[in-house]
């Protein structure tokens, strides 16, 4: 049985979501910070190129998406389950949606000048300079858009709005009454978004948000201890991959395993992963690929928001 180690730092809304999840499952892990900025050296000897955070490792196999990662925490312990019985489609495509539209609005809104300052005002210019160059890369060649501030702003309140109503009218203390992945979909964007007295406000002025709020950052992040890169990549190194799933299933693009392919996010941070095709199921696929410090790995992303192309 291999730990769960994440690789992520501390200000990434969605490592702060998976942090959650961890939280909520009560699950003991590792932790392994990388640099909010390119180069990530080690973190690419995982990934075979993939940049975005965070990504979860569990012996050599190597987990990107937090869309993946839900699904391995899953399966890793069942109880308190992130996708309710009876709620699946309900709680996934809510949290597909919170973590695409109301995201967008969350970095339009943070990054808007004033915020910038704030959030960024005691470090050196040159970091913010690298980070203003590091993030226009991350968002150079995918579908994302940033969306102008005006209408963020203005889209704002109509977002809280209908988050207020499902909230006030579900009879339990969450989303969907029980607690489940889409909670933790939601609370990341907010989270971000109080990270400055600038936007704050727009979390703070809604009171039944702010104590649903509160309710979901009380899970915790579970149990965590410290790890290194180096030694991430030699329990990598050192692990033979899990078993692939059993999944009877056939791809609508006729891609089969034992094809050379590319996958990468459609988004941002589109940076392509070549490998071997092992599985491609109805919501994940994994290559195989060979790294000179991690050995063979199995790396997993989620068929939602990726695509694959022949190589």
């Amino acid at each position: 049985m291999h730990e769960l180690i994440l690789h992520h730092y501390p200000t990434s809304p969605f490592a702060e979501k998976t942090r959650l999840m961890l939280g909520f499952k009560q699950l003991s892990w590792r932790s392994v910070m990388i640099p909010p900025l390119m180069p990530k050296p080690d973190l690419t000897a995982l990934t075979g190129g993939y940049r975005k955070t965070p990504v979860l490792q569990v012996g050599a196999d190597i987990y990107c998406d937090t869309g993946v990662i839900a699904r391995r925490l899953e399966a890793e312990k069942a109880i308190p389950a992130l996708f309710p019985e009876g709620q699946e489609f309900n709680v996934a495509s809510f949290a597909q949606w919170a973590d695409t539209l109301v995201f967008q609005h969350a970095v339009s809104l943070v990054f808007q000048p004033e915020s910038v300052a704030a959030r960024f005002g005691s470090l050196p210019p040159e970091f913010l300079k690298a980070f203003v160059a590091d993030r226009s890369a991350l968002f150079s060649g995918g579908q994302a858009t940033r969306l102008p501030l005006e209408q963020a702003k203005h889209q704002w309140p109509g977002l809280m709005a209908r988050l207020h109503q499902q909230l006030a009218r579900e009879q339990g203390d969450f989303l969907f009454g029980e607690p489940s992945l889409a909670d933790f979909a939601m609370a990341h964007p907010l989270w971000f978004l109080r990270g400055t007295p600038v936007t704050a406000p727009l979390v703070d002025d809604y009171p039944v948000v702010t104590a649903w709020l509160a309710r979901v950052l009380g899970f915790g992040h579970g149990s965590l201890s410290d790890m290194s890169a180096d030694e991430a990549i030699a329990v990598a190194r050192e692990a033979t991959p899990a078993a692939l799933p059993d999944e009877a299933f056939v791809d609508p693009n006729g891609f089969q395993p034992g094809q050379q392919v590319a996958i990468a996010a459609t988004d941002y941070g589109v940076d392509p992963v070549e490998g071997e095709l092992l599985f491609c199921g109805s919501e994940e696929l994994i290559l195989r690929r060979e790294d000179p410090r991690a050995g063979c790995v199995h790396v997993h992303f989620p068929r939602m928001g990726f695509r694959i192309e022949a190589r």
